[in-house]
């Protein structure tokens, strides 16, 4: 299903629930930009059902552009970056289906322990991202509105 440019103002923003203390914080930095209450929020068990999720509510018509943000760590029992590359390439397929921009804020550290120290530097970067992808998806819907 291709969608049309749409002049919406609602965003989704999907939230990954592993390391949630860490990947709500993205949604914190977002919400610095864009307003609360034109951000639908939708959280998944991980990073791995962000896509769909994300095909699917760009499909709906209803958003400017969907936000997905996951922290993705190596777990010692499978390669977080096929992990991490699977996501990846998901979003952009479901953008590309869809019309509607997906951005991604799925972070793929090399070295991470749950200590207290990396817990405060990721949680002070997904902020950071969050803003980040806020502007992205403003710059994109602007960008996209002069094709209109």
């Amino acid at each position: 299903m291709t969608h049309t440019l749409t002049t919406a103002t609602r965003y989704a923003f999907v939230k990954a629930q592993w390391h949630a203390d860490i990947v709500d914080r993205a949604l914190d930095g977002f919400a610095e930009i864009i307003p609360m209450d034109q951000i639908d929020v939708i959280d998944v068990p991980g990073a791995f059902e962000m896509p769909l999720i994300a095909r699917d509510l760009a499909q709906t018509g209803k958003y400017a552009a969907v936000i997905c943000a996951a922290f993705v760590v190596d777990g010692g029992i499978y390669r977080h970056d096929f992990v991490a590359s699977a996501v990846v390439d998901g979003l952009m397929r479901a953008s590309m289906d869809s019309g509607v921009p997906v951005l991604s804020v799925s972070l793929t550290p090399h070295h991470y322990q749950e200590t207290d120290h990396h817990n405060t530097i990721y949680r002070e970067h997904f902020v950071t991202k969050g803003r980040e992808a806020a502007g992205a998806a403003l710059s994109i819907v602007k960008a996209r509105a002069t094709l209109a």
